[in-house]
């Protein structure tokens, strides 16, 4: 069954047919000026030019020839030729109808496999707000994607090879020499247990960061511990394997807080032994040259109008970088799934040159042909100020502090509800706010965050749009029954509308990628949903048929959102 909004837009292209115009100039869109109407079409425009006639003309034309339609009505021209109308209860009604599954009406298309990239942690390093964003935005994609059809996969990256972990490494060399770790000597075995905590192993990290920054020799160390971790040296390896099993640990235990998990965990250390092949075939197709003893592609392009560094494959003392590993990466995943057909990588936006020299590069060399790279880069999580969050010291807050907090806010809005002790009603409140805060704006912009606002049961809220899918629940669970879908009537049509609009928030969500339609679509029926409660007895309703109606819409609303959520990470409780 065709959406809403594809009748209309069939409807529409055929008063353009029967015009003698361009049928494919009927597209429809929701109105800008909704107080005027519900959608409009401004295709008389381009219409008028190919026929050399006013635009108001044919506009005019094209709404007479709509006149018997059983789709549209109200049709008007307002202004120059702009095409305002709404869409009949006939046709609201059948594309509701077309909802009454539990993918409501959304066919799975998707073919293919689909790595998301997000979430990031960096091993010996707190995880913090910064990590909260890629992984929330990720998260939801990976679902959105495999709703859609799609093989999904989540992989947090893991950047485990590089200068930091030389820098831990020849710390502890320097603070226990006599661990069996750093003697070349010892055949092993190792021990099975790590001699540091992981909280003394980010205690321990800044301050060989710090003592590198501070003394070059100290720096020297640490890239050379770096590049005999690389090689494979037993005792660096056997500690870097504890260093990475406790931070995998701490990570998962951040992300398992929100529901979040990975499908995979593959890092710098999974394709190292990729980079210099890779290497070598960039150079001997003449795709990588030498610059200044530095190995790097040049990835400009015809029409470009900013400048486009090249990518940096080794520097100029041998080391790889960032843009080394995510490219040897990209290989590895290409050649590890045939069937991939999209790579998305969830990153602060700032990163988007580095990704573009990446991806770039992989099509340059054919590393990724036929896979959709694609960048999403999101904004800055701000303070109620408006400007960037950061604790008291100035510093960025922690993951888990603010998972905590956000907790605790949960747990008072529930004491104020007289729901007090409800553990696990808290902790779904808390992933609501958390996580519909962030989902219900664009990716690339930025938002405050507000713990006391945005844990309130009112506005434009995960607990606000929480309440709206309870209070449908208990109006379907008094009732008994569904109940079946009837004429509208005028208090009905603006929710049956909105849930009509399912499909194309979905798309929207998918072709962009971003969460963000799907997020705005729930905000949109919960509020929808409230005015019809208000407007329109449902238990009390004495006629059987217009109850029956009634209950379908609730029915839907109760379907529509909370599958919206669970594609966000979020779920409905039975009751709050």
């Amino acid at each position: 069954m065709p959406s809403l909004l594809d009748q209309l837009t069939a409807a529409l292209a055929g008063a353009f047919a029967a015009c003698g115009l361009d049928p494919a100039l009927g597209v429809v869109r929701e109105s800008d000026r909704p107080e005027l109407c519900a959608f409009q079409c401004n295709g008389a425009f381009a219409a008028a030019k190919a026929a050399r006639r006013p635009p108001k003309e044919v506009a005019e034309a094209v709404a007479a020839a709509l006149i018997d339609s059983d789709t549209v009505q109200n049709v008007s021209v307002a202004g120059p030729g702009f095409i305002n109308f709404d869409a009949s209860r006939i046709a609201i009604s059948s594309a509701l109808a077309a909802q009454d599954n539990a993918r409501c009406g959304v066919p799975a298309t998707g073919a293919g496999t689909i790595i998301v990239d997000y979430g990031g942690p960096n091993p010996a390093k707190a995880m913090h707000a910064g990590h909260l964003r890629t992984t929330l935005i990720g998260d939801a994609l990976k679902r959105i994607f495999a709703f859609a059809g799609y093989r999904a996969l989540g992989n947090t990256h893991l950047n485990d090879l590089g200068l930091p972990m030389g820098q831990i490494i020849s710390e502890y060399a320097a603070r226990h020499p006599e661990w069996p770790y750093f003697d070349p000597a010892f055949t092993g075995p190792y021990p099975a247990e790590a001699p540091f905590t992981y909280a003394e192993l980010e205690e321990i990290y800044p301050q060989a960061a710090q003592a590198c920054k501070d003394d070059p020799a100290r720096r020297n160390l640490a890239r050379q511990a770096a590049v005999d971790l690389q090689e494979g040296r037993p005792g660096y390896r056997a500690l870097w394997g504890h260093l990475m099993r406790l931070s995998k640990a701490d990570a998962k235990r951040n992300f398992d807080s929100l529901g979040v998990s990975f499908e995979l965990w593959r890092g710098e250390a999974d394709v190292h032994g990729l980079i210099p092949g890779i290497g070598r075939d960039l150079k001997g197709r003449g795709l990588a040259v030498e610059s200044e003893g530095a190995l790097v592609v040049p990835v400009v392009e015809a029409g470009d109008t900013r400048p486009m560094p090249p990518l940096m494959y080794y520097k100029s003392d041998g080391a790889a970088t960032y843009g080394t590993t995510d490219v040897a990466t990209l290989c590895d995943r290409a050649q590890t799934y045939p069937d991939l057909v999209r790579a998305v990588y969830v990153a602060d936006r700032r990163q988007a040159l580095h990704f573009e020299q990446v991806f770039r590069t992989a099509r340059l060399a054919g590393y990724a042909d036929g896979v959709d790279l694609t960048f999403v880069g999101y904004g800055t999580m701000n303070g109620p100020d408006g400007r960037p969050f950061k604790t008291r010291s100035g510093g960025l807050p922690r993951f888990d502090d603010i998972v905590a907090e956000t907790l605790e806010r949960a747990r008072a809005r529930l004491a104020e509800a007289g729901l007090r002790g409800d553990e696990a009603l808290a902790r779904q409140i808390m992933m609501a706010t958390l996580k519909f805060a962030d989902l219900v704006n664009p990716p690339a912009a930025d938002y405050v965050f507000d713990p006391e606002r945005m844990t309130a049961f009112e506005g434009k809220t995960g607990p606000y749009v929480l309440y709206q899918a309870v209070r449908a629940g208990a109006i379907l669970e008094k009732a008994g029954s569904a109940g079946a879908l009837g004429p509208l009537g005028v208090d009905e049509t603006p929710l049956a509308l909105t849930l009509a609009a399912w499909p194309e928030a979905f798309a929207q969500a998918l072709a962009a990628p971003s969460p963000h339609p799907v997020a705005a679509q729930a905000y949109r029926v919960a509020q929808a949903f409230s005015r019809f409660y208000g407007a329109c007895p449902v238990l009390s309703e004495a006629d059987p048929a217009t109850r029956a109606a009634r209950l379908a819409l609730v029915a839907r609303t109760r379907a529509q959102i909370t599958l919206a959520l669970s594609l966000l990470g979020i779920y409905v409780p039975k009751q709050m």
